[in-house]
């Protein structure tokens, strides 16, 4: 092959890479350098053995992917509070919503952040992919056993944590802009009727902007520290935009992204509130214009 002709045969699958990536580090910019990393690899190598293109350049990246998991250990263990996923626009994209699915989910990023690396890769790689347990097991230098212990564990851990009733996605939406609209009218009691009594709600700030060193659990609680930080910010301007494949409000200062929340819902109401607020990990968040009617 001419070089070329491998890079649009990488080009091809580049989406579909980032996705792999991102799932397993959580930030934009790591899957980014992850895949660099991997065209490096597929650029270097002698392809006349390779079978199935797609499925080595997913397992190399997603071993990659894993090797930038661990490096990031230091950093988090320093994070100032919660740490959070970034957000992944993908409104103008329709061929990565396809490629991302709902696995991108922030309410799914959260799940795999509580898996540990090898099971998060391994649940990446089957659940995901549908890559066959022996070629996981060559990917990650386990035993085919091994691997297969670590999908029921990282399966069994998801599964506990996703609701007991499949979500439709047209009354979430619906529940999440009543909420959205009753925190921009400062009506208290109806922000506290709409959420769960046991929710909760994780702030992202990473030492940057105000956010909570922990998680804030039950409706009242929740409504007070939303009112008080509107109340410090009365120049925000919401927008809803599809980021993670899902409705996300974004509130805006100027034309700047400051705040990003997802939400998740069972049985009519909101059970948990994702806000990322660290400065950082909104470079793919659109500017407020091009949101403008």
């Amino acid at each position: 092959m001419t070089e070329e002709q491998l890079a649009r045969e990488f080009a091809e699958h580049r989406q579909v890479l980032v996705g792999a990536a991102y799932r397993v580090v959580g930030s934009v910019s790591d899957a980014e350098d992850v895949v660099q990393e991997a065209w490096l690899r597929w650029s270097a190598i002698d392809h006349d053995d390779i079978r199935d293109p797609r499925a080595y350049l997913i397992r190399i990246t997603t071993r990659l992917a894993l090797n930038r998991l661990r490096e990031q250990k230091a950093r988090r263990e320093q994070y100032v509070g919660p740490w959070l996923p970034e957000p992944l626009a993908t409104d103008d994209d329709p061929a990565a919503a396809v490629e991302l699915a709902d696995s991108v989910s922030m309410a799914m990023l959260v799940v795999l952040e509580t898996l540990s690396p090898l099971e998060r890769a391994t649940f990446v790689l089957r659940e995901v992919f549908d890559l066959p347990y022996d070629e996981i097991a060559d990917t990650l230098g386990r035993s085919e056993a091994a691997v297969r212990q670590l999908a029921h564990r990282a399966r069994g851990h998801v599964h506990a944590r996703q609701p007991r009733h499949p979500v439709d996605k047209a009354r979430h939406d619906e529940l999440t802009m009543r909420f959205m609209q009753a925190a921009g009218s400062g009506d208290f009691d109806q922000v506290v009727a709409l959420l769960a009594p046991e929710a909760v709600l994780i702030s992202d700030g990473g030492g940057k902007k105000r956010a909570a060193l922990r998680p804030i659990q039950g409706a009242e609680k929740i409504a007070r520290w939303m009112f008080a930080v509107l109340a410090d910010y009365p120049e925000f301007e919401i927008r809803m935009a599809t980021l993670n494949d899902e409705l996300a409000y974004i509130a805006y200062v100027d034309d700047e992204p400051d705040t990003v929340t997802f939400m998740k819902s069972a049985d009519g109401r909101i059970t948990e509130l994702y806000l990322i607020r660290n400065p950082d990990k909104l470079g793919t968040v659109p500017p407020l214009h091009p949101l403008e009617p």
